[in-house]
C-alpha cells in the first residue's frame, strides 16, 4: 500500500499547499503524538528543531499545538542540524523527535523528518500507522484538558549537540593550525557549525551564516559546490566543508579546489576504517552510487551493497547486514559507529581527524576514478508520467542501447516534482543519447 503523506525522507512539499500548512501540521502533530503516547512510555515527551525557513514560524506553532493536544510535553530547540535533533531525541529519552525542514530544497518548501526514541527515522509500517491517525476524526484523539501537554523552549541545543560530537573523539583531539572554510547554506548549522570547529582550535572562514528566511540553499551549500570551491581558494584554507539546509549532507573541497562528493568521502572512510579494523561487514551505497566506487571496493575486497535512494533505506540495509558505514553520492553519509542518520558535521570531524598529523585533504581523497556520470532533473507536473507507455518504451530503448557499456536509472524524486535521469558510461556520447531519449518521452 502506497503512503499518502510520507515520501522517501519524511513529509515535504510547497508551503501553504496541500500538505505543508498550519492545519495539516496540527494534524501531523496530533497523529504522531497520539501514536507515540500509546507506546506506554512513562514520560510523554517530544522535541522539535528546525532549519531557518521563514515558514518555520507558522508551521512550528501548529505542530506544537497538535502534539500538546495529544498530551505530549514538548521541548523546542530552534535551528539545529537534523542529526543533532536525532541524537538529542535518544539522549533525552524522548518518545519522539521532529525536525521541521525541507533539507536541500528552496525556501518555499518545508516538511518534517520524524525520529523514534532510538534516534532512528520511522519505518514504513509506523509511518502508515501515523497516516491512518492523520485521517481520523480529530475529536477522537484530542486529550482530556487535565492531561494536555506543556511547551518549553531550550536554548542549550547547540552546546549539547557539540558535546555529543566531541565525545566521539579522544579528549586531546584538536584542530589547531588548521584553516577550515565552511559554507552553512544559511541553514540549520549556521551557528553550530563554525562554533564546533572554533571550539577545537581551528581558524574558521565562514559563509552561508546569515539566514533571512529566504536564502537557505540559495546559490550556496552542498547543492552549489562552486561556492565552497571559490571560498576555500580565496582564503587559502586547508579544506572546505559545505553543508545543506539541515546539515545532514556534506560535500568537501580540498586545498586545491577539487570538489569531493559523497562517493569519494565514503571511499576514503572505508579505506581508513578497514586499515584500522573499524569497518564492520562492508559498505552500503545506493542505486545512484558511482560504478567506479563499486569497482574500487571490489578491487580492495570490501563488500558493497546498494539500497534504494534515501538515507533511511541506507540505514535499514546497514542494520540488516550489520554494516557500520553507508551513504549517498549527494553527501548523506551515515557513520554507524556514531550516528543513526546522515550528519555533515560528524563526517567532517572524522575527515579532519584523519588530517590531524599533517596530511593534506588532496592526499586523502585520491582513491578511485569515477565512471563519467550525468544526472538530469526534469521538472514535471505529475511524476506518474514515468509509468506512461511512452516513457516506459523510451526507458527500455535507452537501457538496451547502454547495456554492456554502462548503467541507467530513471526514478521519481521523493522530495521534489521531478523525474531524475541518471546515466553513466565511459562513452559520453552514449550517455547524452540515452538521457535525451528518456527526456523526450517526458517533456
Amino acid at each position: 500500500m502506497l503512503k499518502k503523506y510520507f515520501g522517501t525522507d519524511g513529509i515535504r512539499g510547497r508551503v501553504n499547499k496541500e500538505k505543508i500548512n498550519g492545519e495539516m501540521f496540527f494534524k501531523f502533530g496530533l497523529a504522531a503524538g497520539t501514536y507515540f503516547k500509546n507506546q506506554k512510555k512513562n514520560k510523554q515527551i517530544a522535541i522539535i528543531a528546525k532549519d531557518t525557513r521563514l515558514s518555520g514560524y507558522t508551521l512550528e506553532p501548529a505542530l506544537v499545538s497538535g502534539l500538546a493536544s495529544a498530551g505530549m510535553h514538548i521541548f523546542t530547540f530552534g535551528p539545529l542540524p537534523t542529526n543533532g535533533l536525532a541524537m538529542l531525541t535518544k539522549k533525552m529519552r524522548a518518545n519522539l523527535g521532529i525536525m521541521i525542514t525541507a533539507s536541500h530544497n528552496p525556501y518555499y518548501d518545508n516538511g518534517l523528518k520524524l525520529f523514534g526514541p532510538d534516534g532512528l527515522k520511522l519505518s514504513d509500517l509506523i509511518e502508515k500507522k501515523i497516516e491512518k491517525l492523520i485521517d481520523t476524526n480529530i475529536s477522537i484523539n484530542l486529550s482530556n484538558p487535565k492531561i494536555l501537554g506543556r511547551v518549553q523552549r531550550l536554548e542549550s541545543g547547540s552546546e549539547k549537540y557539540i558535546e555529543i560530537l566531541r565525545n566521539n573523539f579522544p579528549n586531546q583531539f584538536n584542530l589547531r593550525g588548521l584553516k577550515i572554510a565552511i559554507d552553512c547554506a544559511n541553514g540549520a548549522a549556521y551557528k553550530v557549525g563554525p562554533l564546533l570547529f572554533e571550539s577545537l582550535g581551528a581558524q574558521v572562514y565562514k559563509t552561508g551564516i546569515n539566514p533571512n528566511g529566504f536564502n537557505i540553499n540559495e546559490r550556496c551549500g552542498s547543492t552549489y559546490p562552486n561556492k565552497i570551491r571559490n571560498f576555500t581558494k580565496k582564503n587559502k584554507a586547508h579544506i572546505g566543508i559545505s553543508l545543506d539546509g539541515d546539515a545532514d549532507r556534506i560535500i568537501i573541497c580540498d586545498e586545491n579546489g577539487k570538489i569531493v562528493d559523497g562517493d569519494a568521502i565514503i571511499a576514503m572512510l572505508a579505506k581508513r576504517w578497514k586499515k584500522k579494523k573499524i569497518l564492520k561487514g562492508g559498505v552500503i551505497g545506493t542505486l545512484m552510487s558511482n560504478f567506479g566506487l563499486e569497482e574500487y571496493f571490489k578491487k580492495n575486497k570490501i563488500k558493497f551493497l546498494r539500497s534504494q535512494v534515501g538515507d533511511r533505506h541506507v540505514k535499514e540495509l546497514m542494520k540488516k547486514n550489520k554494516f557500520n558505514l553507508g551513504g549517498e553520492q549527494s553527501g548523506h553519509i551515515i557513520l554507524g559507529k556514531f550516528a543513526t542518520t546522515g550528519d555533515g558535521l560528524l563526517v567532517a570531524l572524522e575527515v579532519l581527524f584523519s588530517m590531524r598529523k599533517g596530511k593534506k585533504a588532496s592526499e586523502l581523497f585520491n582513491n578511485f576514478k569515477p565512471t563519467p556520470q550525468l544526472l538530469e532533473n526534469v521538472v514535471v507536473k505529475n511524476k506518474s508520467i514515468i509509468k506512461s507507455d511512452k516513457c516506459k518504451k523510451a526507458i527500455n530503448h535507452a537501457n538496451k542501447l547502454i547495456s554492456g557499456n554502462g548503467r541507467m536509472l530513471v526514478r521519481k524524486s521523493g522530495t521534489e516534482p521531478k523525474i531524475r535521469i541518471m546515466c553513466e558510461s565511459n562513452d559520453k556520447k552514449l550517455i547524452s543519447k540515452c538521457i535525451n531519449i528518456v527526456k523526450k518521452s517526458i517533456n
